[in-house]
């Protein structure tokens, strides 16, 4: 299994903040598209590094369209030597329409368009295979010598599709190289939706298990002291709530039970009372929804819920020392191992 940071896009820490997260330990670096643009954080990561993994988790597919997102991976995945992962996402509608100003269609459709179109792009860059896709949403037809990049020793770079209900996970066994699992997830829902619909999205595309990476930023809850424990619980019931107001996210909690909380989340958040909203989300759901405990305890817990189903996962929680991260880091790794070698798993 792999281990993952997180980091801002924030151009000034850029480069200081990769170099110290190859120095823990950790195998991969995540930056979202969030407040900056998540390429150029990592291109900044790119040169201060020379062995971590470099991943947009997630960059707004539809922000975009597949020819834009093809030359800025390919360059990002050329210049890191064969680093880089083109994480991908929808976003929701409002955002795609409203705060991009571009079109959005229908979700799982648009996304296997524009998995299938970057596929076809780049068989275009790295296999001369003529550039002749036509689809519903995008066309991309026309390359003149002139715009094809000629640097592509290091190949082509591996896509990972965010998804949280089956049919977008569907979509990311049959045309991604991975799947990015949201955090709001659990592990009763994993087990039950998600990893269903990547068997038969495998199938479907006649590809082995061992062919498709599944990632995963479980939600964390610890502290060496107890107001870093306070605050750490204080910040997963507001995270929980606010993306259990997202109607998107609706289907995790009616998995539970719990599509009244949805309704209720959702007026809240309609009302902006929001401050009301970590209330409603009792220690039952935070415990379903996060790994919580003392730093020792985190680690076995992680494995035990989900070793045997991800093959990398972020871990970074808020207010560990580096020393209790890469003793964290350290005790995933090695209860992997145990649980893969106990059970006869490869990897």
């Amino acid at each position: 299994m792999k281990i993952d940071a997180s980091m801002s896009a924030d151009l000034d820490f850029a480069a200081s903040g990769a170099r110290r997260f190859e120095a823990l330990g950790y195998d991969g670096l995540k930056v979202a598209e969030l407040q900056h643009d998540p390429f150029l954080a990592l291109t900044l990561a790119a040169d201060a590094t020379d062995r971590i993994e470099l991943m947009t988790s997630v960059a707004v597919a539809f922000a975009r369209n597949p020819m834009s997102t093809a030359q800025l991976a390919h360059d990002l995945n050329a210049f890191s030597r064969g680093r880089f992962i083109l994480g991908l996402g929808t976003q929701v509608k409002a955002h795609v329409t409203r705060r991009f100003g571009m079109p959005w269609h229908h979700g799982p459709d648009q996304m296997q368009e524009f998995l299938e179109a970057l596929h076809h792009i780049f068989d275009h860059f790295y296999d001369n295979e003529p550039l002749e896709f036509e689809g519903d949403y995008y066309r991309h037809t026309l390359m003149p010598k002139t715009f094809k990049p000629t640097n592509t020793q290091a190949g082509r770079p591996r896509i990972l599709l965010s998804a949280t209900g089956p049919k977008m996970t569907i979509v990311a066994a049959e045309s991604a190289d991975g799947l990015i699992m949201h955090p709001f997830s659990t592990e009763d829902y994993i087990r039950a939706v998600n990893l269903p619909a990547i068997t038969s999205g495998l199938a479907r595309a006649e590809l082995d298990r061992a062919e498709f990476e599944i990632d995963l930023a479980p939600l964390i809850v610890t502290g060496e002291t107890d107001e870093s424990m306070d605050a750490a619980t204080a910040a997963a019931r507001g995270r929980i709530a606010f993306y259990g107001s997202t109607p998107g996210y609706r289907m995790v909690l009616a998995h539970h039970g719990w599509e009244d909380l949805q309704t209720e989340l959702n007026r809240l958040m309609k009302m902006r009372r929001t401050d009301e909203m970590p209330a409603l989300i009792t220690d039952e759901i935070l415990e379903k929804f996060a790994v919580v405990g003392p730093p020792s305890e985190i680690g076995p817990e992680l494995v035990k819920r989900y070793g045997d189903i991800v093959d990398r996962m972020s871990i970074q929680p808020e207010g560990l020392s580096d020393a209790a991260l890469s003793e964290l880091i350290s005790s995933v790794k090695t209860g992997v191992k145990q649980l893969k070698g106990d059970s006869g798993l490869e990897g």
